[in-house]
């Protein structure tokens, strides 16, 4: 069996110097790092181009005026009608106000009962008080019990925005709520 020959090396010529071993390292190391930072920079563009797609198909905000009178709800009512302190109703639709916490009606004890009717009677004075508009928020258009979640907002004299969750935390008897934990009322 015939050894395969070497092939002989060329001596280096003069004039070419000798690459040193740390540059072939470092050469070595500078590919490896181009490719991790070429892949993060397109995993950063893909990233970029998809949150640029999700904000570009979104629905824009639907903004509806309102102006007709409220009720409170119950038999033989008007077709608009207040259900508690943070909801209340247009035709079939329930509207659920964004950003505050209402206690409820059949509350746990005569405390909550009574803070539930005043804070009920503060958002009927509010909506009947003229026209405001409604505003949907199109990341979260309903809640688990399927309310239409609603920022409501009325123009106030002088070109300023009133909003309605900060009126009842104000006056009645309602408290913020970014969709935590909700505390008791008694």
């Amino acid at each position: 069996m015939a050894r395969p020959r070497k092939r002989p090396v060329p001596p280096p010529r003069f004039w070419q110097p000798k690459e040193p071993p740390w540059r072939r390292a470092l050469y070595r190391l500078g590919r490896r790092m181009g490719r991790a930072f070429l892949s993060l920079l397109v995993l950063l563009a893909l990233v970029a181009m998809a949150y640029a797609y999700g904000r570009a198909t979104r629905p824009p905000a639907k903004v509806e005026p309102v102006s007709d009178p409220f009720t409170r709800c119950g038999p033989g009512r008007g077709v608009n009608c207040v259900i508690d302190g943070d909801t209340f109703k247009i035709g079939p639709r329930t509207i659920r106000v964004v950003g505050i916490d209402a206690p409820e009606l059949a509350g746990r004890c005569p405390a909550e009962t009574a803070q539930a009717e005043a804070a009920t009677r503060a958002l009927h004075d509010w909506l009947n008080r003229g026209p405001f508009t409604l505003t949907s928020d199109p990341r979260a258009p309903t809640d688990k019990y399927g309310r239409e979640l609603m920022t409501v907002t009325r123009k106030v004299p002088g070109g300023g925005e009133e909003r309605l969750a900060d009126y009842m935390i104000r006056k009645g008897g309602a408290r913020r709520y970014d969709r935590g934990t909700r505390g008791g009322w008694c």
